[in-house]
């Protein structure tokens, strides 16, 4: 039996969550500054590790990002490499400063 997985955008905390089941399995942290968002860290518990969830956590904050017509900055490694090997964000990402 496999639980439900999803990502959620915390505002308050500035911070996308993937969720499974119940509880939060691991976070990206972003700040938004004008019309970018900056991504700093993500991180996955170890208790989750080796699942997939952090592609899925990428893509679920990527798509919901480029949803609200916004830039997105890779400031965090996790994120850049998955906008490395997953094509389709080109238009949507400024390799340069946050500004």
């Amino acid at each position: 039996m496999s639980e439900e997985t999803r990502v959620r955008r915390d505002e308050a905390g500035s911070r996308y969550q993937v969720l499974v089941g119940d509880v939060v399995a691991g976070f990206a942290e972003y700040v938004e500054k004008g019309d970018r968002t900056v991504f700093t860290h993500t991180e996955i518990g170890d208790e989750f590790g080796g699942r997939g969830l952090g592609k899925v956590l990428a893509a679920g904050a990527l798509d919901d990002v480029v949803g609200r017509g916004r830039v997105i900055v890779p400031l965090c490694p996790f994120i850049a490499g998955y906008l490395k090997k997953n094509p389709g964000y080109e238009e949507h990402v400024s390799w340069g400063a946050a500004r």
